[in-house]
């Protein structure tokens, strides 16, 4: 598949290629032994070598949108602002992937990956607006999911399931059995921090994707401590974050205060639960692609003041 370079690797090329002449006629024009200096000796600066360029990357299908207005790029009725929706971190494996012009292989987990009715067509979703984001690139998304699984569960049969598939990506949907179950605060953080850290050392990425919000749970104190261990999890961890409670909380606020009396505001928790699945493709996957826009490479520090 070929696509052409853009303007910005074109000029790191340039770049490259000019230091190269200026170092090369510098070292064939050597001054002659003997000759006196006309002046104080100077040195002409060669412009430092560019960095190798890198193989191109398809043009991402997003823009980084502010974090405080509802996103654009998401359908109308799943619009949320960015700061309730993700945090982010780099996806080295995925942008890999991406430079080197081949499939993407994403590997769906957690009870909510798969299913009945609604939640069935999640992986068939997020395939689906993965290769819309990614044109040009071929995306697969592989569904392991299992009803009901506590994070302890998912983490023994994940390091089968990556031998077998070998992802770029691990979408992990986590925590939300775990609370009901009452699973141990601190054993849920510690299976879950040591399991992506293993996906990670296999030089795999990992997104990860707290539980669903819905007005009951929220009463829940002990259910909010697991989505508060997720999000300490992924900044430790320094992988990406879809907020789906915040994001469903944010869904639900807004659909109900455009509803009036008490029928219509229980129907919408019932129509809240099928618009979750239905946008957490789109979340996820906007997950995803702002956070390949993420530099590799962090800015240099400034410069310290002069004395």
């Amino acid at each position: 598949m070929a696509l052409s370079l853009p303007p910005a690797l074109l000029g790191g090329v340039s770049l490259a290629m000019a230091s190269c002449l200026a170092l090369a006629q510098s070292t064939q024009a050597p001054q002659p032994q003997g000759a006196q200096s006309q002046g104080p000796a100077t040195t002409q600066a060669v412009p430092a070598p560019a960095q190798p360029a890198l193989a191109e990357i398809p043009a991402l299908q997003a823009t980084a949108p502010g974090p405080d207005a509802p996103d654009p790029s998401l359908s109308p009725e799943c619009r949320v602002p960015g700061s309730k929706l993700y945090t982010l971190a780099k996806l080295k494996a995925v942008k890999k992937a991406l430079r080197e012009h081949r499939a993407v292989q994403v590997l769906t987990i957690g009870s909510n990956s798969g299913g009945i009715g609604t939640a069935a067509t999640y992986p068939v979703r997020l395939e689906d607006a993965l290769t819309r984001s990614l044109p040009d690139i071929e995306v697969t998304v592989e569904s392991r999911g299992v009803s009901g699984e506590i994070a302890f569960g998912a983490a023994e049969r994940l390091r089968n399931q990556v031998a077998e598939i070998e992802p770029d990506l691990v979408v992990w949907q986590v925590g939300g059995n775990d609370a009901l179950a009452r699973v141990d605060i601190d054993e849920f953080s510690q299976s879950l921090a040591e399991t992506v850290a293993w996906i990670k050392s296999h030089g795999i990425d990992v997104v990860l994707v707290d539980p669903q919000y819905t007005a009951s749970l929220a009463k829940d104190d002990y259910y909010r401590q697991f989505v508060q261990a997720i999000q300490k999890v992924a900044e430790r961890e320094q992988v990406p974050l879809v907020q789906r409670y915040e994001a469903m909380r944010y869904l639900a606020t807004r659909a109900i205060s455009a509803l009036k009396g008490d029928t219509a505001q229980a129907g919408a928790g019932f129509r809240l639960a099928d618009l979750g699945y239905r946008c957490m493709a789109e979340h996820v996957t906007r997950a995803i692609t702002v956070s390949l826009l993420q530099p590799d490479i962090a800015a240099p520090a400034a410069p310290a003041p002069a004395h």
